[in-house]
């Protein structure tokens, strides 16, 4: 049995096609032609900002680059994917954090460790008879049953 789903109303493009026998000789969506339009405006805008002058090639190299720029786009927006999650998608991509991949720190001299002559092993502190302030007690008694020697 086979079971029909309702993928075909979604694949038709909504596209202008204009008045009977006055059509455009491209089709292309309504989408399309507003980014488009804000592509050119960039592109163009780009232009001014790097020095280049407003004549022909300059516009014609600019909707050239608009076209390309729109079909490359627009191959990858659909019904399933608007151009909406598109343009968030590329920003959190440029946005999101990376793993840091420099090196931290700073490079290590030796330059301030200080080479002296070699010392001998050093004197080991004997532990067990403790004294306090005054008075002396023998080791191995509590501190109460000490005798205390002055």
């Amino acid at each position: 049995m086979l079971v029909r789903t309702d993928d075909e109303i979604y694949r038709v493009d909504s596209v202008w096609l204009g008045p009977p026998r006055a059509t455009f000789p491209w089709r292309a969506r309504y989408v399309s032609y507003g980014l488009g339009l804000l592509v050119m405006i960039v592109i163009m805008f780009v232009q001014r900002r790097v020095g280049i002058g407003l004549d022909f090639f300059s516009v014609a190299w600019a909707l050239v680059l608009t076209v390309l720029i729109t079909r490359f786009i627009g191959q990858r927006i659909d019904y399933e994917r608007p151009l909406g999650q598109v343009v968030g998608l590329f920003r959190h991509e440029i946005s999101g954090p990376r793993r840091r991949t420099a090196a931290t720190g700073g490079v290590i001299r030796s330059s301030h460790v200080r080479v002296g002559p070699a010392v001998g092993p050093r004197k080991v502190r004997r532990r067990g008879k403790p004294q306090q302030a005054g008075r002396r007690v023998q080791p191995g008694r509590r501190e109460g049953r000490s005798r205390v020697t002055r």
